[in-house]
């Protein structure tokens, strides 16, 4: 990768989210092709494989009613309820996010099945008890900092037997240094778990664990191919970006191959059950 990180480069705040407002530009399009080859609309480390995979660990079929925390630019929430025929339910705090997705659906003739809601979902999701027959919340746990009251709350809205699905791209699994913590957190608030911390939490929050998941091999290669599809793009994304926030990308994604293929930051995917006994 070009735009090698070098030790003393301190980070910048970066927008990686202000793309929704340009989400259907040639340019992103063109990107998530070249990153992931099947695009469903992603802004994370995930695969539309991986989507496949989770569904059925989260066992959805066609009268399931799911809940997608953090459900971005929607995507991937409108790709479950096309493969699926699920019903969906987005939150996310960005109104950028919120307002593309909408659009989406209704363009796509899904909006009947698939809502998208803003909602800070470190606070109290705006559902009833017994609400859903999943959650899944993909690369995006990371930036909630109260998790143990977070995971509470998707325990209240699932319907007893119903499962949950959350990655954490941020597990803390070797040694990283304060400059690698600044740029790899550059994007946004994050909360950094060490290992077994979310395990733990889990147990707390009254779940059980079904299963655990190493998938850091996705982040370090999906963060390599988005920074070199990007760098073939670069003169079209620097009119969209700009030049400072283009190079901080390329700089916060180079970070990412880096932590993850040398496996100083891992990505874990847990999936969880809420019994059907107290």
């Amino acid at each position: 990768m070009s735009n090698e990180y070098k030790p003393g480069d301190m980070s910048k705040k970066v927008d990686l989210y202000g793309m929704y407002s340009h989400f259907e530009a040639d340019v992103f399009a063109r990107i998530r092709k070249k990153t992931f080859g099947e695009d469903i609309g992603q802004n994370s480390w995930t695969t539309a494989e991986e989507y496949r995979r989770w569904s059925h660990a989260l066992g959805l079929r066609e009268d399931s009613t799911v809940l997608e925390v953090a459900s971005g630019s929607g995507g991937p929430a409108l790709f479950l309820a096309r493969e699926v025929g699920c019903r969906v339910y987005g939150v996310d705090l960005n109104p950028h996010g919120i307002a593309t997705a909408n659009e989406r659906s209704r363009a796509m003739g899904l909006d009947s099945r698939v809502t998208f809601s803003e909602a800070n979902a470190d606070e109290a999701l705006p559902y009833s008890d017994d609400t859903f027959d999943a959650v899944l919340c993909v690369d995006a746990a990371n930036h909630l900092p109260d998790r143990l009251q977070v995971l509470r709350d998707w325990r209240r809205v699932l319907r007893p037997q119903g499962r949950a699905l959350f990655t954490d791209p941020v597990v803390v699994t070797g040694l990283v240094s304060n400059e690698e913590f600044a740029l790899r957190s550059s994007i946004g608030h994050f909360v950094f778990a060490p290992a077994g911390e979310n395990e733990r939490l889990i147990k707390e929050a009254g779940f059980t664990l079904l299963q655990l998941e190493d998938v850091t091999e996705n982040a370090a290669m999906v963060s390599q191919r988005r920074h070199d599809a990007r760098a073939e793009e670069r003169a079209e994304l620097v009119q969209i970006e700009g030049e400072e926030r283009y190079e901080g990308l390329q700089q916060f994604l180079t970070i990412v191959h880096r932590l993850t293929s040398e496996r100083r930051l891992s990505r874990f995917a847990y999936l969880l059950q809420k019994e059907m006994h107290e």
